[in-house]
């Protein structure tokens, strides 16, 4: 009688136990990261007797947790991969903003600057005219300034997010090693205690958001959390720190440390592989690195150009003189490794000087440079960041159309440099000219046809084209000859300088005389003659030093085909010739393409990875989660076998009481 007392005893407390974990899992239906439980209910050995072996009930032998590894472990890495790339869409749209297409535009500032010197042309002495120009032109340097400022909020904004991730970051990594604690002295009761093990895995899953983390379980119950290609984050009860270090080239920019008994450490960017703090990293050393370059590229190439083409022409001071520069830009920066040797007083024992020499050829990037450890001694190699181009330099060389000068000796063994030449360019762009009469809209020559003369021919500009013009040779005169016996569409015609010498050459409509570089021999008297109809044998146009400025619009024609003139990012090519650059507007449209293409990019693996990473948790909730129906069906399941348990007792009850009324006969 004991015996089915007993029976019915446990099989009442195992559905009890049952239908609890039943309404445990039915509260937390909607419970993030929550696992199913179920009991475990066992047989134990039956009793012997004579009659056989008979049962003695149910054991309630523990409560596990439904939990697959595998789900578990692809989905916080899909989760991971998914913040990572929502981060870079978002600041990668956030950068798509700074270079805005149509009127708002670097480009259409830079055609409206350069097209406002079509009135000049037509009225060169008007002030009204000249100020448009000034406007103009402090438009166009305020757009890159604003630009340069645009991107240094950026940074400051990856900087301060950095931070924030951060912390929180270091706050679910002590939470993870107190789980860990926790869960190591209940294992010791030989139960899983699952509610603090999913409360461990939705604490891995919550840090993965913010960094790419790998697992390794121990004996004791607890799990090992490791970052950047095997870095303990968390061991034990034991988390590390997070931090967010100075860059040792840059005090604005940020890397990402961490640190242990034996000091901060810096993880290097290239073994972090999600998360939303990988995403910063990437964002900050590439896109906006990028942006920065390719801004800095079309403004110093545009001010060099500008300024250029002033020092060429007259302005209408008096007397009247050259052109002084109209834009000024930010000097190219030398920005020293703070591992470099210093002296006693802590200052860096060498430097590296940049100095400008061909703006057209300076390319949207920067560059390291460092000791050539297997290249000859006094070598030392200069990489390009932004295609990994390594030159072996020596002190005072030329590359990219800057030069870079030892002004304290040369770097030692150990000392880095990263050398931006158009890094601040932009964000200090200004213009430097106050006074309209300053705008140096004349040639220093001046051309006028014979009024004897029989052909078609009128001048329709003369100007300036580098500095290799010498008004000494002034006045000269050009006369046309007979055609051409190897080209008949040619005329011959003989320039006659001041001292008497004598230049031959042929001409062709369109062509311009004075530099003409593919002629045999080459002609450069630092200005360009270009004729409008057809001249006769015998027309002659003298070309003299311009006595009236004020009059003259000769170099500001030459202003309006700067806009059609490709000179941005000319590249000199190993065998000495020059690739040919961008216009302008050709440069500001391939920044905007390139930004663009990195959004639409981002945008697409945002939305595969958002989708990969809820297809990874639908696959892991499918597995661990609580069906609502599945529950109900359980919970009527258990009920009747309470119930049923119930009889058991009642029953044994009732044959216990009538055992009792007969031996009380």
């Amino acid at each position: 009688m004991g015996s089915l007392l007993s029976i019915g005893i446990r099989a009442m407390m195992a559905n009890q136990a049952a239908i609890q974990s039943v309404g445990q899992n039915i509260a937390n239906a909607n419970t993030p990261g929550y696992s199913r439980q179920s009991v475990i209910l066992t047989t134990p050995n039956g009793q012997f007797t004579g009659g056989g072996f008979f049962g003695r009930g149910v054991n309630v032998q523990t409560v596990e947790r439904a939990h697959n590894e595998f789900l578990t472990t692809r989905a916080i890495s899909s989760k991971a991969l998914a913040h990572m790339d929502s981060t870079s869409m978002d600041k990668l749209s956030q950068l798509e903003k700074v270079f805005p297409p149509g009127e708002t535009g670097l480009g259409a500032a830079a055609g409206q600057f350069l097209s406002a010197m079509v009135d000049v042309t037509s009225r060169p002495s008007d002030p009204s005219a000249r100020q448009v120009v000034m406007g103009r032109a402090t438009e166009l340097a305020s757009r890159f300034s604003s630009a340069g400022q645009q991107l240094g909020e950026l940074q400051a904004g990856v900087i301060s997010d950095m931070r924030t991730n951060v912390d929180v970051a270091n706050q679910l990594a002590e939470q993870i090693a107190f789980a860990n604690r926790e869960i190591s002295g209940a294992i010791g009761t030989g139960h899983t205690p699952n509610d603090l093990l999913d409360k461990r895995d939705r604490l891995i899953s919550n840090l993965s958001e913010y960094i790419q983390v790998s697992t390794l379980a121990a004996s004791d119950g607890s799990v090992g959390v490791f970052i950047g290609g095997g870095q303990s984050l968390v061991l034990g009860a034991q988390a590390q720190r997070l931090s967010v270090s100075v860059d040792p080239y840059d005090v604005k920019r940020g890397t990402l440390s961490i640190g242990d008994a034996t000091g901060s450490r810096e993880l290097d960017e290239s073994v972090l592989t999600g998360g939303s703090l990988t995403a910063l990293l990437k964002f900050q050393n590439k896109d906006l690195q990028d942006a920065r370059n390719l801004l800095g590229q079309m403004a110093a190439a545009m001010s060099s150009r500008v300024n250029g083409q002033q020092a060429l022409g007259m302005d209408l001071s008096v007397p009247p003189g050259k052109g002084v520069p109209l834009f000024a830009v930010g000097a190219p920066r030398s920005l020293p490794s703070a591992t470099n040797g210093r002296d006693g007083t802590g200052r860096f024992l060498t430097d590296v000087k940049l100095t400008i020499t061909n703006s057209s050829q300076l390319q949207a990037s920067a560059y390291k440079l460092q000791a050539n450890s297997s290249g000859a001694p006094g070598t030392y190699l200069l990489t390009r960041l932004s295609d990994g181009v390594q030159t072996n330099i020596v002190d005072g060389d030329t590359v990219d159309g800057f030069k870079m000068d030892f002004t304290s000796g040369a770097p030692g063994n150990g000392d880095t440099y990263i050398l931006e030449p158009v890094g601040q360019a932009a964000l200090e762009m200004r213009r430097v000219l106050d006074q309209t009469s300053g705008i140096a809209a004349a040639s220093p020559l001046s051309a006028a046809t014979n009024i004897d003369n029989k052909g078609s021919t009128t001048v329709n500009s003369m100007y300036a084209v580098n500095d290799k013009l010498d008004k000494t040779q002034a006045p000269m005169t050009l006369t046309f000859g007979d055609p051409d016996p190897l080209d008949q569409a040619k005329l011959q015609y003989t320039l006659t300088l001041a001292d008497g010498s004598v230049l031959n050459g042929t001409w062709a409509a369109g062509q311009r005389i004075g530099n003409e570089p593919n002629a045999v021999p080459p002609i450069d008297l630092g200005f360009e003659l270009s004729l409008n109809g057809v001249p006769r044998k015998d027309d002659t146009i003298s070309i003299e030093v311009t006595k009236y400025p004020a009059t003259n619009n000769g170099n500001a024609k030459a202003f309006l085909n700067i806009q059609t003139e490709k000179f941005i990012g000319q590249r000199l090519q190993p065998d000495g010739s020059l690739a040919v650059g961008s216009t302008i507007n050709e440069a500001y449209a391939s920044s905007m393409s390139e930004i663009g293409s990195r959004v639409q990019g981002a945008t697409y693996l945002s939305g595969v990875s958002v989708s990969v990473a809820a297809e990874a948790e639908a696959s892991r909730a499918g597995q661990a989660g609580v069906n609502i129906d599945e529950e109900a069906s359980r919970l009527m399941q258990y009920q009747q076998g309470y119930q049923a348990a119930a009889k058991v007792l009642q029953a044994a009850q009732s044959i216990f009481d009538e055992l009792l009324r007969i031996a009380a006969r």
